[in-house]
């Protein structure tokens, strides 16, 4: 490592940019603050302890300095488990703390950005409308766009958001005190009075249970994911729209109502794959949550208008429609008989309010003035704050018709009554098993279990397109069926109730066929969710998702074979002829590593998008990603500009997971701007040029599939290959303490088993992440480059066209962007550390040896390629976040070693194994996207 440049040099400089001072002495203040609380709660030799680790271990991953690491050890041994568990909270506590700044700094610097008029930024709806119009666009290009776009993050319940909701709610109210020091001048006293608001907050931090006493239900997870929509989404999604819309109106002369094409989905509560918790009874559960916080939101929006609208017909006039919406009102209050718009949101108000009766609601806001009759729909909602809106309009109050009331109104149009659409899953093995115990029970075929794809297609269109049910009410069946057709019950009620919207679409896991589309077909039949007959009907979306690599490289293939099926197509057209496509990133890479998996995703999309122009269907595609590089992860602007030419198309879906969705949209201002972020990337990829290959393309092509080859080679070489690696990576990460770990519902593993294949991918690259080796984001790379530029000869030529490939093209760029974030991240020292937590000294430097020496290849070539010298050198704000984070997340991991290796030499006390968990909950907070 001597010849390359310090990994951490873009990390330790000693001078603060000005810009930076205020996130520098915010990250102070609150560490000033929580280790005063550590003095007075703990003592004063426990806050010394804490500061004295902290300092070494700046020391040891400065210098890699082995006296530091012997200091390091010394300390850790020496710690009593009661002394470790205060140390340990309080590194957690500090990581979380200077997150808050950071994210108040990013905010800070925007406002600035917005405050000084410079031109608008990457990522932003504004440069992305500019962009738009000045390559030759015009306003029917954009009118065109938003007519028939979808952009829709999805927020999934999978394990790895380990922060306890009562905790998040405290770290929110510090944002809040820290934000009001920077933004008001406040008096002396209102300083004295913020500043006890922080101790206090910080307070109630340290003296809250870190750890959930019990594993998650799936009710906790959708209680915690409708926290969300409180936070950001029914306050920020409508102010986008406002803002969207502005700026049209500013570039475009007029006023456009765009249509809502940016909604909120959600998995949570109808994600059955491998979690035999979710039940019919809980995903009714949580299509009825949602619908309750929604009304409930429209309700206290309602009220809070209706308060302020006391606008009289003696001094203002009305439309017609006005006054008869106040005339139906069951207001009667001699006090209000003057003021129409108070005693119509009154009677919408009302209406909402028997509304939520009749849907089975318990009203939580203040009861009706009257009774009044519930809406039958959301959209009749809509068109009562429509008529409010139009007669403010038409009475000089124009300016009255915006803000809330223009707000509550997007929000009713997009969010209706249902609130989210829930998207079910299950995997394709359960259907098959299901179909083939209805035709053994139902028709007494039996055998479609070892029927080849080809013999069961017959089998499945004779029975989709048959209005005869297959199951019979005189038949028993066995649990597994009786389950199953119970969820797809469920779902035909929950869309009786909530509506078509509130739950559009059916995902199949490990799609590797035809048949597996037809199976789903055939249950939505069985439960009146396709409707047979001339023109069929389905009510769902039919959702392939295709995972594994030889998966993604035969979706084309599927995909061509099943649109060749006329009465799937019949199905289609009842869909307004789109098809949409799930690709999963967290089991291709686990299956082939980094680079393989992203290639090979690259190639199915543009193999799709090939497939559906020959067939005349509308592609959309929902991305499986996680929040780490190793699933998918990354900035989602540059991820979605990275898309094939012609496959984003106005139309993408994209997961939201783990502890990502509380970084993203805990805060309103940063939610806003993540959702903004998808809108913007959304509206370049599809109407502006990201084809910058031209003749170049096959070349590049080639290239890639060389490079994925060879990574695909290394990565299965050393996971899938290398005897030993299973029993390397249970004891050199903290895979087994994690599944003790309260932090979701669903089970870490497919079924009891050691194997990696076994594994979910999820609890793969979250060990991998709080050991600090990070293996799946970035393993392969070098080996592949390396032979590649020896194949190509000693002239430079292989890697020249690599830099090229590089600068040319917004594939590689984000690939190696990507990687180049899990480099900075990853700590080679600290991964040593958990790799003597090995037995077998043998195994242990054979296998980190490995994983040691592609790091350093990794490292080497990504400078080779993009010419850069530091990590994170094109990235100032990320490395500074990096820089602030890491004193405190480095300690977490020295005690985690010491805990592990305590724990499992027969130390099994309550304190260690709480500790350990604290030390995991705290790294993976600290890191931000572990998961």
């Amino acid at each position: 490592m001597s010849s390359l440049p310090s990994r951490n040099e873009s990390f330790e400089k000693n001078h603060i940019d000005d810009k930076d001072r205020p996130v520098k002495d915010d990250i102070r203040l609150l560490g000033r603050m929580l280790g005063d609380t550590l003095r007075e709660q703990e003592g004063e030799p426990t806050f010394d302890l804490v500061e004295s680790i902290r300092q070494t271990a700046i020391r040891f991953r400065r210098e890699q300095d082995p006296k530091a690491r012997h200091e390091l050890d010394m300390i850790l041994n020496q710690l009593s488990n009661k002394a470790t568990v205060s140390v340990v909270r309080a590194f957690s506590h500090f990581s979380q703390l200077s997150n808050i700044a950071e994210d108040l700094h990013h905010n800070r610097r925007r406002r600035s950005h917005l405050r000084a008029g410079s031109p608008p930024q990457a990522g932003s709806v504004a440069l992305a409308l500019d962009r738009v119009l000045s390559s030759g666009a015009d306003g029917a290009a954009l009118t065109g766009f938003f007519a028939k776009a979808v952009v829709s993050p999805v927020l999934t319940a999978h394990p790895t958001e380990v922060q306890r909701r009562s905790l998040l709610d405290c770290q929110l109210t510090i944002a809040h005190l820290l934000n009001e020091r920077g933004r008001m001048q406040l008096t002396p006293d209102e300083l004295r009075n913020n500043e006890e608001g922080l101790r206090s907050a910080i307070q109630i931090l340290w003296q809250t249970r870190m750890l959930r006493p019990e594993r998650l239900s799936v009710y906790d997870e959708i209680k915690n994911g409708l926290a969300y929509y409180r936070y950001t989404f029914l306050t920020e999604v409508p102010r986008l729209y406002a803002e969207i819309e502005d700026l049209l109106e500013r570039r475009m002369g007029a006023a456009p109502l765009i249509p809502p094409f940016l909604r909120i989905g959600s998995w949570i509560g109808a994600d059955r794959d491998g979690n035999p918790f979710v039940t019919d009874e809980v995903m009714l559960h949580a299509a009825e949550r949602q619908s309750a916080l929604a009304l409930d939101y429209y309700m206290g929006e309602v009220h809070q208008i209706g308060r302020r609208l006391s606008l009289t017909e003696r001094l203002v006039g009305v439309d017609d429609e006005l006054a008869e919406l106040a005339e139906a009102s069951p207001d009667r209050a001699p006090s209000r008989a003057d003021e129409p718009y108070r005693r119509a949101l009154i009677g919408i108000y009302a209406r909402l309010a028997a509304t939520s009766q009749e849907l089975g609601h318990v009203i939580r806001q203040r009861r009706p003035v009257g009774p009044a009759e519930p809406y039958a729909e959301s959209m009749a909602f809509v068109h009562d704050l429509d008529i409010v809106i139009r007669s403010l309009k038409h009475h000089k109050s124009d300016l009255l018709a915006r803000g809330d009331l223009r707000h509550l109104r997007r929000a009713a149009e997009v969010f209706g009554f249902h609130l989210a659409p829930l998207d079910m899953r299950q995997h394709s093995n359960v259907h098959e098993q299901v179909v083939a115990e209805l035709f053994e029970r139902g028709a007494h075929r039996k055998g479609y279990a070892g029927l080849t794809e080809a013999e069961r297609l017959p089998w499945l269109l004779t029975e989709v397109s048959s209005p005869r049910p297959l199951r019979s009410p005189y038949l028993d069946y066995s649990e597994l069926v009786q389950s199953e057709l119970r969820i797809l019950q469920a779902a035909t009620e929950i869309q009786r109730r909530f509506g078509r919207a509130a739950l559009p679409n059916y995902i199949i896991s490990k799609t590797d066929g035809v048949s597996d589309v037809l199976e789903v077909a055939l249950l939505l039949k069985e439960t009146g969710l396709l409707q047979t007959g001339e023109t069929p009907r389905l009510h769902v979306n039919i959702v392939p998702l295709f995972e594994t690599i030889a998966d993604l490289r035969g979706c084309g293939l599927v995909m061509d074979e099943l649109f060749s099926l006329p009465y799937y197509r019949k199905l289609l057209d009842s869909r307004d002829n789109v098809q949409e496509v799930m690709l999963g990133y967290s089991d291709s890479n686990k299956d082939g590593g980094f680079l393989a998996a992203n290639w090979e995703l690259y190639k199915a999309e543009t193999e799709l998008t090939k497939i559906f122009a020959k067939h005349k269907v509308e592609l959309r595609l929902f991305h499986g990603r996680g929040g780490t590089v190793g699933r998918g992860g990354g900035p989602s602007y540059q991820a979605i500009l990275a898309q094939p030419p012609g496959s984003v198309n106005g139309q993408i879906r994209i997961t939201e997971q783990g502890e990502v969705i509380g970084s993203k949209y805990a805060d309103p201002e940063i939610g806003r701007r993540n959702l903004e972020t998808l809108v913007a990337a959304t509206v370049e990829a599809t109407l502006l040029s990201h084809d910058p290959l031209g003749e170049r393309a096959e070349d590049y092509y080639h290239v890639m599939e060389v490079l994925a080859c060879d990574a695909l080679t290394a990565y299965r070489n050393l996971v899938y290959e290398t005897p030993g690696f299973e029993r390397y990576f249970q004891e050199s990460t903290p895979i087994r303490e994690i599944a003790g770990l309260n932090i979701g519902s669903r089970p870490p593993s497919r079924k009891q088993s050691d194997l990696i294949e076994d594994l979910r991918a999820i609890p793969w690259v979250f060990s991998w992440s709080v050991n600090r080796a990070m293996i799946p984001g970035w393993y392969g790379f070098g080996t592949a480059v390396e032979a590649f530029v020896q194949r190509e000869g000693k002239g430079g030529k292989g890697l020249e066209l690599l830099r090229e490939m590089h600068r040319t093209w917004p594939f590689m760029q984000t690939l190696l962007s990507n990687m180049d974030m899990v480099l900075a991240k990853t700590d080679m020292g600290i991964a040593s550390r958990y790799a003597e937590l090995v037995s077998d000294i043998g195994l242990r430097k054979e296998i980190f040896g490995r994983i040691q020496k592609e790091w350093d290849c990794s490292l080497k070539w990504l400078f080779a390629v993009t010419g850069r010298t530091e990590l994170l050198q094109d990235n100032p704000t990320l490395a500074r976040s990096i820089r602030n984070r890491t004193p405190y997340i480095d300690p977490l991991n020295h005690l985690q070693v010491e805990l592990l290796r305590r724990y499992r030499s027969g130390d099994t006390a309550d304190a260690v194994t709480r500790a350990i968990q604290l030390t995991i909950n705290g790294v993976a907070a600290g890191l931000r996207n572990s998961g």
